[in-house]
């Protein structure tokens, strides 16, 4: 446990199961609402390359349209993926009752070349305070997780491999946290990517009774 309702597992996706998320990643990233820079409302532009599924995420509120893209409707939220994501919680906190009514409705997809980066932030758009499932495939990043007051110390590096789970909620739902590097090294070819890392977090909005037009 990295901190309180904050948990680590290496090496929980299988082979098999990597390639099956690379394989799904590349038919998202295709559109109808293809893999993108997001801007920034003051103008910078994120260095990671993002999709998403069921919600369109966009700086700092939920859509399911893609406004600041192409306008169109986001690919739906696949129900095995939210099945993949009740078998995460289940085994962050060996909870089968926590597992049972976490309801994932949307994915933010992240892919990190070399050079990208992810600043301190929380994850607070969300009505919902159900925890945050996140998946990496490709190369190993540092991740840094922060407290839920600021986004300097005290913080914990952890490095997430290939194939790892991260779980983050309770106490630590709304804690700040980055990729301040991402680590020289290969990706996961085995799995069907030569370079770069994946991450996929599942969430719970807490919107699924809002139909945004």
């Amino acid at each position: 446990m990295v901190a309180p309702g904050a948990v680590h597992v290496p090496e929980w996706l299988s082979l098999e199961r990597r390639a099956e998320l690379v394989a799904a990643c590349r038919r998202w990233a295709r559109g109808p609402v293809p893999l993108r820079h997001t801007v920034l409302p003051g103008g910078g532009v994120m260095s990671v390359r993002t999709v998403c599924l069921g919600w369109h995420w966009q700086p700092y509120r939920y859509a399911r349209t893609a406004d600041d893209v192409n306008g169109a409707r986001v690919a739906a939220f696949p129900e095995w993926l939210g099945a993949l994501g009740r078998a995460a919680v289940a085994e962050a906190y060996g909870d089968e009752e926590a597992a049972e009514v976490f309801a994932p409705d949307t994915a933010l997809i992240n892919f990190y070349d070399d050079a990208a980066r992810m600043g301190m932030h929380q994850d607070k758009e969300e009505r919902s305070s159900a925890p945050v499932v996140s998946l990496s495939i490709g190369t190993t990043c540092v991740f840094r997780f922060g407290n839920t007051e600021g986004r300097g110390q005290p913080y914990t590096d952890v490095e997430l491999a290939s194939g790892d789970l991260f779980v983050f909620g309770g106490p630590s739902r709304f804690a700040f946290h980055g990729v301040p590097k991402v680590c020289p090294g290969p990706a996961d070819p085995a799995a069907g990517l030569r370079a770069g890392r994946l991450n996929l977090t599942l969430r719970e909005t807490g919107m699924a009774s809002r139909d945004a037009r």
